[in-house]
């Protein structure tokens, strides 16, 4: 038998005042704090704006070692925080969030995203999570990314964080999975033949200054720019440890599964990128409390049987990584709990306010 694929982790988070429980603009001090403890500047760094930080896991071999790495890194982070007087926060995004009032990272990327992407980059104060799942090469990338498109909505669905913005419910689970769709390399990916086809086609993109570098494609799936990964994007922040481990279970198995059927010569479905768009826009819309499209069918499913597909395809993957009843019980406890955003909805319809929520949010974000 194979040894499992190898996985790692990107979270980000926002840092807020622990009194007034509003974004920092300044978290000097806690990067630095965290760069200080063993394989801190390898493991956690600056994000675009100055209210956020991002933790990244090393190559892991088992979920295990993930939900090991994960805790390690967010207490590190909670710890630093509390010296400093802040709080870690794991939401896409806060209601507190005020874009006006939030500064950038000084970095010449930065200023080229501001100045290519205007309003859309100015308004942009979002947290995600990203899942690296090791493959072979770059060509088989495409492939396995072409291939596992249709499970991207679930997995957005799953993690939607997001359902607050600017003091205001937007009335989507994840508004971040609603803003992405506006950016020219943002939401869900088109398919590719190759990687050749890829670089040339994004070769295209750096050239007529439509992204910066390779590095600003932010489909929801792409191959790893730096390594022989695909790399997973649909994910907001997962506020609780268990929502991230799920997210590195699920995407492992989706990719075992994908080289499954390559290796089998089965042939992948064709997708329209229309019913792709729309069953992203559901998930986004509406997270596990509605139907969701399946693009394959191109028919609406109550989402928890959505869920059911899902374990049902990948259960095989799942099981030869030893990781199928991990994730069937995570997936059992997402139906019942559901995500962070109805959690998060819950706290003001029992009457509390949004500094409530995000005392909720903080609680669970440094929960083991």
């Amino acid at each position: 038998m194979p040894e499992p694929l190898t996985v790692g982790v990107e979270e980000e988070f926002f840092v807020v005042d622990a009194q007034d429980r509003r974004p920092r603009n300044d978290t000097t001090a806690l990067l630095d704090a965290v760069h200080r403890l063993p394989g801190g500047r390898d493991s956690y760094s600056a994000e675009l704006r100055t209210c956020m930080l991002e933790s990244r896991t090393g190559i892991c071999h088992t979920l295990d070692q993930v939900r090991g790495e994960l805790r390690e890194l967010r207490a590190g982070l909670v710890q630093a925080a509390r010296q400093t007087g802040s709080r870690v926060v794991a939401a896409a995004t806060l209601a507190q969030t005020d874009w006006r009032t939030q500064k950038f990272v000084e970095h010449p990327r930065n200023h080229f995203i501001l100045d290519r992407y205007a309003y859309m980059a100015r308004t942009h104060v979002m947290c995600a999570c990203q899942v690296h799942v090791g493959v072979a090469d770059r060509d088989t990338a495409i492939q396995v990314a072409n291939r596992v498109r249709p499970w991207l909505p679930v997995l957005h669905a799953l993690a939607a964080s997001s359902p607050f913005w600017m003091g205001e419910d937007t009335g989507f689970a994840s508004y971040r999975g609603t803003v992405w769709e506006n950016w020219p390399t943002g939401g869900m990916p088109p398919a590719f033949s190759s990687y050749d086809d890829y670089g040339k086609r994004m070769a295209v993109l750096v050239n007529t200054g439509t992204i910066h570098d390779i590095g600003q494609v932010y489909w929801d799936v792409r191959p790893g720019t730096n390594y022989q990964t695909v790399e997973f994007r649909p994910a907001d922040s997962c506020t609780t440890v268990d929502d991230t481990v799920l997210q590195a279970g699920l995407c492992r198995a989706l990719v075992q599964h994908a080289l499954g059927e390559i290796e089998r010569g089965i042939v992948a479905p064709e997708l329209s990128h229309e019913m792709l768009r729309a069953a992203k826009w559901r998930a986004a819309r509406y997270g596990l409390t509605a139907d969701l499209l399946d693009p394959v069918e191109g028919e609406l499913a109550p989402a928890k049987e959505m869920l059911d597909r899902l374990l049902r395809v990948t259960e095989p993957a799942l099981e030869q990584a030893g990781d199928l009843d991990e994730v069937t019980e995570l997936v059992e406890r997402k139906k019942i709990e559901g995500t962070s955003a109805e959690r998060q909805r819950a706290v003001l319809a029992g009457g509390g306010t949004f500094t409530d929520v995000v005392d909720l949010l903080a609680r669970q974000t440094a929960e083991p």
